[in-house]
């Protein structure tokens, strides 16, 4: 029964999963373990076993789903909705109903602790075998930076007993376990593991010492070089780091508390109270991702050698907003990666860079490379040494959780070695000049990173108290934001952080948000959310704690999807958990309402039509804003007499067709955006404003789960907008969280707009280098997509076996591909490639002005049974391309859909400007 990645798990395969992970010993583990790749590679061993074939990673994202759908039913169950089920319910709750669930609570100190409860657990002999005993002191407090607490992770590695030998053993993975690396805070003992035989595999903290002492034989000494002992330190304190390894920011502030060791062997605790003293951290936490192409690594590299990224990325403490910026430069050049992934990448590429400088000025070895080291080796150069060089020698390059966590190991051993030394003679052998030599250098080394440690917490702790003040006036009291000073505006490009952030007067408030003038951004304004939701012209009011958090991430992605897409907008960026920057806008008081699916008032206004009518093309409907008299609906007409006048700009029979026609492109793009998530956008209210600025029509306001009616897969019952807080009969404690719930499902998904899981390229095949040119136009074009595309040179005349090798190399691995064929003269390209596979083959030929007439015949005159469309533009045969993609791709069709618009306002506003002159 052989199943292949991503293919679908037959019923007998999940019985067999759950089999294996019934058992007692598996069940241990999953809810020990910080890191359980050791344990989904043995469970995938025992379904082999099974005659299941299932990798890791498989078993793994099964073993989620599963937990996922059965927490999602037994909610439901609970909630005295017992009509949804699934299938292995009775299964799963016999496995899951014992897994102890944690509680978050917060202490007065502003610390999150961990509470556990046991769920239906029943007393048995061997209910304490095979648990994790950590020893811990009671007042040992975890640093609240994040950064620092990750200095104290240590690897966790996995052991099978009786496997150990083979190559496949659990204990071979400690590559993949590395993740994070727990350092000695006081002089103590090691963290204990109990295990019992019958355990197949149990977590074990290993020991490692952060120093290398010196050998205490003289034939020892004599070899143990200053290079050798610095080449033995360098081995122990490697940390291996890739693209799916943790990092650590100082934005996602950490509560976790760290496990501190204790001298002897006794002092356990059980798994249950252990748990609670260290935080789980996943691969999703860090927003790793796929393995970055070498293309990829450049296109950041050259971002990061930006001046201004560099001056930001040397500045700023919390650099979040910095590698959002980047993220979006990286968008534009047709690559997809969110700020988690560049920010993780950037590390990994400087502590490499920064190892291996260290290892071959001290080790002599340069025959260790890595790559891109010339380009990183120029951006960094010419920077000078951060925190993470803080006062040290350049032979000791230590990053800031280095310095945190080196501190305590290295002032042990300084205090060791000082006492043991005894007087010098007058005449020393070589190897003791050589040892007083390291002794003096690590003593003059230490004294230097325990001063580091002392400013750099300082520091921080400065930094978050005036973070936390600011924070606190900007949500309780944002007038009293007015005092704060703004930042230097030499030192950081981009606009100030949250904390900094200087608010002028209040410029509107609404129902459910706030709008305050930006007196350091002139022409933006800061919308800030409020936790309260409405229906019915605020009729029925209530406060919903969350809800402006919710809406703010709701808005901030969808205008970030439509303004990638190419739709005019206000939308700034996001600043904060409730709040986003846009630009400042005078209000059309008009909301514009596009309908596929005929409900709701709609049914009121046009009695005799059916709940469920769908309208081809969209319905478009206005509505003048006017609470009094709750909202009228309004013609084109009434719009156009009514003569309004914004920002300098008159509201005439232009403007109005610019608002009808962007409405219906806006709810196409966002309807497309929702189908991959089985999601039917029954229909959308916008609003559009005048730019202070620019004079030009945009969209503003915010666009969120009350702007729209959402049903999962076209079900109203299942509906999940603001629409099931209006049909509430009575609104309880239940009744909103249960609306809040649906809220939340709603701003999860969204953040999926921002994606898509298909893939596709454009290969351009030139017959000569002489068309470089011409394929760099295609190439370009490509890029506005976010296509990516690759040039390649092959003559079907000259070498057809090594186009044919070429096209069965595109072909071979999955990846849907777009051939273009670029050849002049005499067209052979084009019809070969189309004759000889089934992906599509688009001509694009070079023309010349002397024989373009006559050669373009080649290509327009083909044989039978080929199907090779031709276009003489660059751009035209990448449109052509993304066209294909935009079938199954939703950010490429919003992209094709938001340049159909564009083009159709440019000629709107064209027309419009011609009539003036000529009246």
């Amino acid at each position: 029964m052989e199943s292949g990645a991503g293919k679908h798990w037959t019923e007998e395969e999940v019985k067999a999963l759950l089999s294996v992970w019934s058992e007692k010993n598996i069940r241990k583990q999953l809810h020990g373990t910080l890191r359980n790749k050791g344990i989904f590679i043995y469970i995938a061993k025992r379904l082999q076993e099974l005659g299941v074939c299932r990798d890791w990673k498989q078993c793994r994202a099964k073993y989620k789903n599963l937990k996922y759908e059965y927490r999602t039913v037994k909610y439901a169950h609970n909630s005295g909705d017992v009509t949804k089920t699934m299938k292995f319910f009775h299964d799963l709750d016999a496995i899951l109903r014992y897994e102890p669930v944690t509680q978050l609570a917060a202490e007065e100190n502003g610390r999150c602790s961990a509470t556990e409860t046991q769920l239906n657990t029943s007393p048995t002999t061997d209910s304490t075998q095979g648990e994790i005993s950590v020893s811990l002191e009671d007042d040992e407090d975890a640093p609240g930076d994040p950064l620092l607490f990750m200095s104290h992770v240590r690897p966790v590695q996995l052991e099978m007993p009786g496997d150990t030998g083979e190559e496949d053993s659990v204990s071979n993975m400690s590559e993949d376990l590395q993740v994070a690396d727990i350092k000695k805070v006081s002089d103590s003992d090691d963290v204990t593991v109990n295990t019992t035989p019958e355990n197949r595999a149990a977590l074990h903290i290993t020991k490692e010492t952060a120093m290398t002492k010196i050998p205490e034989d003289e034939g020892d000494v004599a070899n143990s070089t200053l290079a050798a002992l610095e080449a033995t330190q360098i081995k122990k304190e490697t940390i291996d780091i890739d693209d799916d390894s943790i990092s650590t920011t100082s934005e996602d502030r950490s509560c976790t508390p760290v496990a501190k060791r204790m001298v002897g062997t006794d002092n356990h605790i059980p798994l249950e109270e252990a748990q609670n003293h260290f935080k789980v951290i996943t691969v999703n936490d860090t927003g790793a991702g796929k393995h970055w192409s070498d293309n990829e690594v450049r296109a950041l590299i050259n971002i990061w050698s930006d001046e201004k990224i560099q001056q930001m990325l040397e500045g700023a403490t919390r650099n979040k907003e910095i590698f959002e910026e980047i993220a979006r430069r990286l968008m534009k050049r047709g690559i997809d990666r969110d700020w988690k992934q560049c920010r993780t990448k950037y590390k990994n590429l400087k502590y490499e860079y920064r190892a291996l400088q260290k290892e071959n000025e001290h080790l002599g070895n340069p025959r260790r490379k890595m790559r891109f080291y010339d380009e990183i080796d120029s951006i960094l150069r010419r920077q000078p040494l951060g925190p993470s060089s803080w006062g040290c020698e350049s032979s000791s390059l230590l990053s800031v959780g280095e310095v945190t966590a080196n501190t305590g190991s290295l002032s042990i051993k300084r205090k060791t070695w000082n006492d043991e030394v005894s007087p010098v003679p007058l005449k020393k052998s070589a190897s003791e000049n050589t040892i007083l030599h390291f002794q003096k250098l690590l003593t003059e080394r230490v004294h230097t990173v325990t001063e580091g440690k002392k400013l750099l917490l300082e520091r921080l702790c400065k930094q978050e108290e005036m973070q936390d003040l600011n924070r606190t006036q900007l949500y309780a009291d944002p007038s009293a934001i007015q005092q704060v000073p703004a930042p230097a505006p030499a030192a950081v490009a981009m606009a100030p952080a949250a904390s900094d952030l200087k608010l002028g007067k209040k410029v509107n408030e609404g129902k459910t948000k706030e709008v305050y003038e930006l007196p350091d951004m002139p022409g933006c304004v800061l919308m800030q959310s409020k936790d309260q939701i409405t229906a019915g012209n605020a009729a029925r009011k209530d406060r919903m704690e969350g809800k402006a958090a919710i809406s703010n991430t709701t808005t901030s992605c969808v205008f970030q999807l439509l303004q990638e897409a190419g739709i005019k907008t206000a939308f700034v960026r996001k600043q904060s958990d409730t709040a986003f920057i846009a630009a400042h806008c005078e209000m059309i008081p008009i909301e514009w309402v596009c309908r596929r699916i005929a409900t709701g008032s709609f049914l009121k206004r046009n009695p005799g039509v059916k709940e469920g009518y769908k309208f081809y093309p969209p319905k478009i409907e206005m509505f003048y804003k006017d609470d009094a008299n709750n909202d009228p609906q309004w013609s084109e007409e009434q719009l156009i007499e009514a003569k309004f006048c914004f920002a300098g700009l008159t509201i005439g029979q232009t403007e109005v067709d610019i608002m009808a026609r962007s409405t219906q492109a806006i709810f196409e793009i966002l309807e497309k955006s929702w189908q991959p998530q089985n999601c039917t956008l029954v229909d959308l209210k916008i609003e559009f404003g005048v730019n202070i600025l620019t004079k030009e029509i945009v969209l503003a306001d915010v666009i969120d789960n009350d702007s729209w009616r959402l049903w999962p897969s076209g079900d109203r019952s299942q509906q999940k907008d603001k629409q099931s807080y209006r049909d509430l009969k009575e609104v309880t404690p239940e009744a909103l969280q249960m609306v809040k719930r649906n809220f939340e499902w709603v701003a999860e998904r969204v953040e999926l707009l921002l994606k898509t899981k298909s893939q596709g390229r454009v290969v351009v095949l030139m017959g000569s280098p002489s068309d470089l040119s011409h394929c760099e136009k295609i190439k370009k074009a490509c890029a506005t997509f976010g296509i990516p595309c690759e040039l390649r040179v092959t003559s079907a005349h000259k070498g057809p076996d090594e186009t044919l090798r070429i096209k069965a190399e595109y072909e071979g691995d999955g990846i849907p591909t777009v051939f273009v064929a670029v050849a002049g003269r005499s067209n052979g390209l084009g019809p070969v490639m189309s004759g000889n596979t089934a992906y599509p083959v688009v001509n694009c030929p070079p023309l010349s002005a002397d024989w373009g007439t006559q050669d373009v015949w080649s290509s327009l005159r083909l044989p039978s049974g080929l199907g090779c469309p031709t276009t003489l533009s660059p751009e035209g045969a990448a449109q052509f391309a993304a066209q294909i993609f935009g079938l199954n791709n939703h950010l490429v069709w919003a992209k094709l859909r938001s340049n159909m618009l564009n083009t159709w306002i440019s000629l709107k506003q064209a027309d419009k400007k011609l009539r003036e002159c000529t009246l």
